[in-house]
């Protein structure tokens, strides 16, 4: 049987300046005139009730509820519905070409490679699943998507946690021992270890300036690029 692969995206397949510095800038930007002019569609009226739900559940007014998002994007707070409206907001911008999505060329080359040995790819970001689907169907490579068999978001758990991985092995049937996760986190790494995967730390310069060695890997298998990794 053919290992699956399980990877992540930021810091990982893709650089985490692209997130933090065209993504969530553009979402920031974006976002008070999109809620203006789509607050009567059901979907985004929906994830702006969720907003008003976690203040409490009065009726703040949506000028509250958006300047609560960009709170929440400042500080890089994972709520679904944060996810799910910069979902939306991104696929304007990839329409629009406002954008192309990074992904190292070494990870493009060995996705490719590994896609066409016959091992399963799958992603699992702590970013929304369409948003998935966007980043990779709209990257400076052209559209990734075809290469994925699917695609977990933290609505199976929060990365950090053994039973998010498990979820994902009950999704997938396999066995633990037949799926690789790649990260650039450590104790998502840890908590995939747990649960019986095998791991891979990307530890690339262009994101960590500092080297992870040593004790630092947690005894993770480590490295520089999608290049040095067998499967």
């Amino acid at each position: 049987m053919k290992k699956t692969i399980l990877t992540d995206i930021e810091g990982t397949t893709s650089s985490i300046s692209f997130v933090k510095d065209v993504l969530f800038p553009y979402a920031r930007r974006e976002l008070p005139g999109f809620v203006r002019e789509h607050a009567d569609d059901p979907k985004v009226r929906h994830w702006l009730e969720q907003v008003q739900l976690e203040l409490g559940g009065e009726d703040f007014g949506d000028d509250l509820l958006v300047a609560t998002l960009i709170d929440w994007i400042d500080a890089d707070r994972k709520h679904t519905a944060l996810k799910a409206l910069q979902g939306m907001l991104w696929k304007r911008g990839y329409a629009d070409g406002d954008y192309a999505a990074h992904v190292y060329a070494d990870a493009v080359t060995a996705l490719q490679a590994w896609y066409a040995a016959g091992h399963p790819l799958y992603v699992y970001s702590s970013g929304s699943v369409p948003a998935q689907r966007l980043l990779f169907g709209h990257t400076t490579a052209g559209d990734l998507t075809p290469l994925f068999s699917g695609f977990f978001d933290t609505e199976v758990g929060g990365k950090r946690e053994v039973r998010s991985y498990r979820n994902i092995l009950d999704a997938l049937a396999l066995p633990a021992d037949q799926v690789i996760f790649l990260s650039d986190v450590v104790e998502e790494l840890d908590a995939a270890r747990e649960a019986g995967l095998d791991t891979v730390l990307i530890d690339r310069r262009e994101d960590y300036a500092e080297p992870r060695l040593g004790e630092a890997t947690h005894g993770h298998a480590r490295s520089v690029s999608f290049d040095g990794i067998v499967v």
